[in-house]
């Protein structure tokens, strides 16, 4: 995780930005900030597309560069790893329609 935060500060030294900027734009504090870019603090994947927007790049990008590494290895698991995301999302999607027939009928009784 150490080199997403590497990535990240990498990115923010190349838009010449100071951390303060970016936490602002961020809506975080400028240790939360620091945190993400050091990589202690393990950043969600909502966080990550906030970062990928602001610096007008993919979130894979940000996940797959490793100091200008392009390991098609990694390409092929963050694209399993997204199709995984996205059955998930559509179950939780079916659960949530589930649910809400589920209310629907009980308020009717």
């Amino acid at each position: 995780m150490n080199y997403i935060g590497k990535n990240i500060r990498r990115l923010r030294q190349k838009k010449g930005w100071s951390q303060s900027q970016v936490a602002a734009e961020l809506k975080i504090s400028v240790p939360a900030f620091s945190k993400i870019e050091t990589g202690i603090t393990d950043i969600n994947i909502s966080r990550l597309m906030q970062i990928a927007t602001l610096f007008n790049v993919s979130a894979a990008g940000i996940l797959l560069q490793e100091e200008g590494s392009t390991d098609h290895t990694k390409v092929s698991e963050v694209n399993v790893l997204r199709q995984k995301l996205q059955q998930r999302d559509e179950e939780l999607n079916a659960l949530q329609k589930r649910l809400i027939n589920m209310y629907e009928e009980v308020r009717q009784r």
